[in-house]
């Protein structure tokens, strides 16, 4: 049975998007790095409130320039929901979600991650320029999931 023109087309459309696909996401993953996260490390989240470093969710400075922001995610919370750190720092975020899936993202800078029960995820972010930034969920968690957010002041 001879293949009709048009399907021939379509059969070597299909087979260049595949192929199209396959350049494009060895590209990304090889010449430009880009991976998914990987977990930072595993918690029990029924314990989360004993375990360092999430019984004290807060900004450290680890060396001059350098911070770790240790955030728990809640029902409709992070903690803490007020960062303050200075023009130039690059800080290293590293949350967990004491309750149910959350997501964490920080608008207009390369922070987007999924935060989910007993699991630690990281994400490492520089802020060059003065100005407030909002991280917020990203994953519907609930009726009052808008007002999950919370504020990098970088002076």
């Amino acid at each position: 049975m001879p293949i009709e023109r048009l399907e021939r087309y379509f059969l070597w459309a299909a087979g260049a998007m595949v192929v199209a696909f396959f350049i494009t996401v060895s590209v990304s993953a090889f010449v430009w790095g880009l991976q998914l996260p990987a977990p930072g490390g595993r918690v029990d989240p029924a314990t989360l409130a004993q375990t360092p470093p999430f019984d004290k969710p807060e900004l450290r400075e680890i060396a001059p320039g350098q911070y770790e922001a240790v955030l728990t995610a809640q029902t409709w919370a992070f903690l803490p929901a007020k960062l303050e750190v200075p023009a130039g720092a690059t800080v290293t975020f590293k949350i967990t979600s004491k309750d149910i899936i959350h997501g964490f993202e920080i608008p207009g800078k390369r922070a987007n991650v999924m935060i989910i029960p007993g699991q630690v995820s990281s994400v490492t972010v520089k802020f060059d320029k003065p100005g407030e930034y909002l991280y917020i969920c990203h994953e519907y968690c609930g009726i009052a999931h808008h007002v999950m957010f919370g504020k990098i002041t970088v002076a």
